[in-house]
């Protein structure tokens, strides 16, 4: 005879499944034509108990979170994934990066510094248009950042389920593994998606087949009927109450569609409703100065009316240094994209592609020079190096202007320096070196891959032999930034905007370092976990303030 237990946890557990099986039973699979719109079919005013600002790879999963019990839009500057084969598969990676025409998926800046960048323009954001690679943040990183660990876990694995898959390790990537476990990055960690010293092979977010899923997919946990998305919205400003003597509420927010017709929306009476901006590390920042939150004198520059005089708005912008070497290969090597890291004791992760170098150097064909092409290449961790971003326009369409010092903090550099040596140790193995041409040396791999046409930065021929100058000169980007609106100079440690009430930003933006080797994971993980810690206030009757 079982032993006698207390009816309410069973009961409790009873209309929970109940409960869960009328949100998610009616589920809706991507591209969600019953709530994914075109913005110009969108009234001229709507109401929502959360007005979300991009549906990126933190927006989706925090707004399907939210729709579990409230009202949520999301406003989406690009269009959908679903209907651009070049971002539906692996194979088009670099056409997406490469694509220059106006409404591209992938737009294209270049920071103060000389190096060619993208951020993401559709709904699934950076998730939609990076090269894949599925690894969590450390342990220690979670710790830092002040999360609550099971939940952080539950999120995690929550998000895996739908967008993160087993790779299928390519010859050439089997290479590296071998050639990292070779050169001493140890121990062998083989598949996992865990932040761990030495060698592992992670996830994807390409499945077997190379089809990818992107943030997104994850609106099919969304509960339909309170959910609404509007593609090709490009929000213009945050609305604010204005009562004298009182402390400014974000109220409701502008936006335009495709053929330049404005729309407004408003958040429902309450306390407990909000904004909250999940616009990137670059598109957060300039909305917030858009708004009127930021530099007093640069607003007022741009006349733009002053809500809040924030000098830290902007400010923090950092971006990971990638620094490699190319390798003009004498044997045919299919196009892969990461699935292995070296991850060293130094803080310098190591990476590899091939078939997409044009992706991250802007190479041309002709420079190719009928070679078939790999590149082995290692990412400073952090970084210490930070910058600061600039409006350069009113019109959000338009890029700001970014500066992020790569390599101002001499430890950046030095870790560059001593991670190169490991880098090519790796790239001398046994393992990659059979890749090489019989007549190449490391030497004329360095000179090579300074000939290259990959930044805007002078490039000096004494590089080949100074590997500060090296790092210097060969730097490009792995499109890791972060930074704008970091928590305890922007947001609070619940990523409310610090001095004014009914507004938010959860995305990268409020990151002091990179998570992990790649943040995408990291990122969804933080838009589940806030959803559901804003539910859980919205239930305690907190005022999103």
């Amino acid at each position: 005879m079982a032993p006698s237990q207390n009816p309410i946890p069973t009961i409790a557990t009873a209309v929970f499944g109940i409960f869960f099986l009328i949100v998610f039973s009616t589920a809706e699979k991507a591209p969600y034509s019953s709530f994914a719109k075109n913005a110009t079919s969108a009234p001229s005013t709507g109401h929502y108990d959360y007005i979300i600002i991009g549906g990126g790879t933190a927006g989706c999963p925090l707004a399907a979170m939210l729709s579990a019990s409230a009202k949520v839009v999301i406003l989406e500057r690009g269009g959908l994934p679903y209907t651009d084969p070049n971002i539906a598969h692996a194979s088009g990676f670099a056409r997406t990066l490469t694509d220059p025409s106006p409404d591209s998926a992938a737009q294209l800046f270049i920071s103060t510094d000389g190096v060619f960048n993208h951020r993401a323009r559709v709904l699934g954001g950076g998730t939609a248009i990076n090269a894949g690679f599925y690894t969590r943040a450390s342990r220690e990183y979670v710790g830092r950042a002040g999360w609550e660990p099971r939940l952080v876990e539950a999120s995690y694995e929550w998000v895996e389920r739908k967008v993160a898959f087993r790779p299928r390790v390519r010859p050439w990537q089997g290479a590296v593994r071998e050639g990292l476990l070779e050169a001493g990055v140890l121990p062998d960690n083989g598949y996992t998606y865990e932040h761990v010293d030495g060698t592992k092979t992670g996830g994807s977010t390409f499945d077997q087949n190379g089809i990818r899923h992107t943030a997104a997919d994850l609106l099919e946990h969304a509960h339909p009927n309170n959910i609404t998305v509007y593609f090709h919205a490009t929000v213009h400003q945050i609305l604010f109450t204005t009562s004298p003597g009182q402390r400014r509420k974000a109220y409701g927010a502008v936006f335009k569609d495709s053929k330049g017709k404005k729309h407004m929306v408003y958040l429902n009476k309450g306390n407990r409703n909000e904004i909250i901006l999940s616009a990137g590390a670059l598109g957060s920042p300039q909305l917030l100065m858009l708004s009127g939150i930021g530099p007093a004198h640069e607003l007022k520059a741009q006349g733009i009316q002053v809500v809040l005089d924030q000098p830290m708005v902007g400010q923090g912008m950092s971006d990971n240094p990638l620094n490699g070497i190319v390798i003009p290969s004498r044997r045919s090597v299919e196009a892969s994209l990461p699935q292995v890291v070296g991850i060293t004791d130094i803080g310098f992760y190591i990476e590899a592609l091939n078939g997409n170098i044009d992706s991250l150097t802007s190479l041309t064909t002709a420079a190719n020079q009928g070679h078939e092409l790999a590149m082995v290449g290692g990412k400073v961790s952090g970084p210490f190096s930070e910058g600061y971003m600039k409006l350069q326009s009113r019109d959000p369409n338009d890029n700001p202007s970014v500066t992020f010092n790569y390599f101002s903090d001499s430890r950046d550099l030095q870790k560059c320096v001593r991670g190169m040596k490991i880098l090519k140790r790796v790239v001398g193995s046994q393992a990659i070196s059979r890749f090489w041409y019989s007549n190449s040396t490391m030497r004329s791999l360095l000179k090579y891959t300074l000939s290259i046409p990959k930044n805007l930065r002078t490039q000096h021929k004494s590089a080949a032999y100074d590997m500060q100058q090296y790092c210097n000169d060969t730097v490009i980007s792995i499109w890791h930034f972060h930074g704008g609106c970091q928590v305890d100079r922007v947001v609070d440690h619940d990523y409310r905007v610090l001095g004014v009430d009914a507004l938010r930003v959860v995305d990268s933006s409020t990151f002091y370092h990179t998570p992990g080797t790649n943040p995408q994971a990291t990122i969804m993980m933080l838009g589940r976990y806030m959803g559901h810690k804003i539910l859980k206030q919205r239930q305690r009757g907190e005022k999103g303030a």
